[in-house]
């Protein structure tokens, strides 16, 4: 009798091949219950690609026509402004700037553009999103926040900007800026970024003598900002204005730093440039002079104490002032308003006009002949 030895592969071929039978046993089954669900009308789909994570292609294209919606609306708000200026040869266009129409009363129309647009202009005109251009007459403007508004005739006016609160911006949301860079040849154009920044402090030279005699405060964007888009509208994906271009730092080694006033400033100083022609702000009465400029034997005479690093001297008291009133005199030292140091011009006047009102009484901490003294005045308006 012949003896059969059991291979060690046996076991596993004996394995694959029952694995074998019961998927075919399976494939035969799904035949058979397929094939009498469709005897019976029934249609069966079997879905054999796996799952991906794929975006709404209908929620993408409905947010981007939100957005082209939300521009091509603010976009009819927004105006070019010429500056035309008297030459011994004539009137001549001095330059061309943006500008935002805010406000539609009756038939007059208002428009916010920046001071220096219309700085020194002896004529203004207007040109209208479709190309229709009118002649403008300066309401108001305000050298400190580089803010003016122009008054139109409404009759060609047909939608006004709607302002966002400028207070719930928030650095990384999106910034898109209209205007008109390098005239009305690109009337219009539109350039998207973000919010790069908030509360940024810029000193700005008022009088040209490339010292700051403010520092304004603005919000920051990387959306490009060019010559002549300068007064025109930054807003929201929404279509609402968050801000007014205004400057850029134009350096050949920065890029993308561009600077808009705040909507809360715009919506503020419009209103009383509209109803006053000017933003009144409370005023003292002298002239003054930063300590820190004079040469150190200058300082000795003055017979200050030698911890007194800061300050800023009285140089002329006008007469009928708040500073006449209280007695102020030449060569005061004035270090401190209302217990806050002050160490420049740029401090008490920033003091002056962001924490003061026209009527506050206004205690100064003065240094006369080396002895420190207080002096209380009433600020009045200038």
């Amino acid at each position: 009798m012949k003896l059969f030895k059991r291979n060690v592969n046996d076991t596993g071929n004996s394995k694959r091949n029952g694995f074998a039978f019961s998927v075919f046993g399976a494939i035969v089954a799904v035949f058979i219950v397929t094939a009498i669900f469709q005897s019976q009308g029934i249609k069966i789909n079997i879905e054999t690609n796996p799952e991906t994570a794929q975006a709404n292609p209908l929620t993408v294209e409905n947010t981007e026509k939100n957005t082209t919606d939300a521009i091509q609306a603010a976009q009819e708000t927004v105006v070019g402004v010429s500056s035309i200026k008297e030459t011994p040869r004539g009137s001549q266009n001095a330059g061309t700037g943006s500008g935002v129409i805010y406000k539609k009363d009756g038939n007059q129309a208002y428009v916010v553009t920046n001071h220096h647009v219309i700085e020194n202009a002896s004529e203004l005109e207007v040109t209208m999103s479709d190309g229709t251009k009118v002649d403008a007459e300066l309401q108001g403007s305000d050298p400190l926040t580089d803010l003016a508004v122009l008054q139109i005739d409404a009759e060609n006016v047909g939608k006004v900007a709607d302002f966002a609160n400028s207070d719930n911006v928030e650095v990384g949301q999106t910034a898109i800026a209209i205007g008109n860079p390098l005239g009305m040849d690109f009337a219009g154009s539109v350039t998207k970024g973000i919010v790069s920044g908030l509360d940024r402090n810029v000193p700005v030279d008022l009088n040209g003598d490339s010292k700051p005699d403010w520092q304004t405060t603005v919000m920051q964007t990387d959306a490009a900002i060019n010559p002549g888009n300068s007064g025109g509208a930054l807003i929201n994906k929404n279509g609402k204005i968050i801000g007014i271009n205004s400057m850029k730092i134009a350096k050949a080694e920065v890029e993308g730093i561009g600077f808009a006033i705040p909507a809360e400033t715009v919506t503020s100083i419009t209103a009383e440039l509209e109803s006053k022609g000017e933003v009144e702000r409370p005023y003292i009465g002298v002239s003054l002079y930063d300590l820190s400029q004079l040469p150190a034997r200058a300082v000795q005479e003055l017979n200050i104490p030698e911890n007194v690093e800061g300050g800023v001297i009285v140089g002329e008291t006008a007469q009928n002032t708040p500073a006449a009133e209280a007695g102020l005199k030449q060569n005061d030292v004035i270090t401190k308003i209302d217990g806050e140091q002050i160490n420049s011009t740029l401090d008490l006047r920033q003091y002056l006009y962001e924490d003061a009102k026209a009527g506050d009484e206004a205690t100064l901490t003065v240094f006369r002949n080396g002895e420190q003294q207080e002096v209380t005045l009433t600020l009045s308006e200038q």
